[in-house]
């Protein structure tokens, strides 16, 4: 069992917790219990009780959708920093999604009494989490507007902007680079295209001098890229 770590700036680089206080963030990490799920693991799905939420340390989860034609729909990757099935957590409802370890995870674990009792005992706490969920929302409306309104091409652009922005903030540099841990495959799926596309979309990026490739990094022209992510705004 790894020991929990006490780090205030550690757990205020999760979202939910950024606001907290000094004490109310120690009192979140003796609520935390370490998980480790190795590469495969299904570790909740769609409808099962949502009692506890997840912080990301180490690997990626997936969270994805089965149609009623057998087709999965990937959702969002999850990597270390992130937080899952906090809403199940806040609004009692069953789980909306299937959640797996696409490689071998590792995280913290709170329970769903433990937390709720936790914010219902301090406003502040409880204010700050309604902040975040509004945060949550606008960022899922952002998704939702990049695939229906915008060709492939911008919807590359944009996603490789919105992964720059987890990085380095609203503010970006001239020129970044990303690490890229996701299949093509798997960024086809959160963009609701084929892999094929998205590798077309890709090179086209590549060919406008928008990124560089070299191997698993992508150098990213930040001026180009938005110019592509928001090709009306000229």
């Amino acid at each position: 069992m790894a020991e929990i770590n006490k780090s205030p700036a550690f757990w205020r680089s999760f979202p939910i917790f950024e606001e907290f206080s000094k004490e109310l963030v120690a009192e979140v990490a003796t609520l935390a219990q370490w998980r480790k799920w190795p590469s495969g693991t299904v570790i909740f799905q769609r409808g099962d009780d949502g009692n506890y939420m997840i912080l990301v340390t180490e690997g990626r989860i997936k969270l994805s959708l089965i149609t009623s034609q057998g087709k999965e729909l990937s959702l969002r990757h999850l990597e270390p920093g992130t937080l899952l099935g906090e809403m199940a957590v806040l609004d009692g409802e069953p789980r909306s999604a299937d959640a797996t370890a696409s490689i071998l995870t590792e995280g913290y674990v709170i329970g769903k009494s433990e937390f709720m009792n936790l914010i219902t005992r301090n406003p502040d706490a409880a204010e700050a989490v309604m902040r975040y969920l509004c945060k949550r929302l606008r960022e899922t409306t952002d998704q939702l507007e990049t695939i229906a309104l915008y060709d492939l091409d911008s919807r590359v652009a944009r996603f490789f902007l919105a992964t720059l922005r987890h990085i380095h903030g609203d503010e970006l540099p001239d020129e970044a680079s990303l690490h890229i841990a996701l299949s093509q495959t798997e960024i086809a799926g959160i963009l609701g295209a084929s892999r094929p596309k998205v590798n077309r979309s890709i090179l086209s990026l590549e060919e406008q001098g928008a990124i560089t490739r070299k191997g698993n990094v992508i150098d990213c022209n930040i001026r180009r890229l938005t110019h592509l992510a928001e090709p009306d705004e000229d």
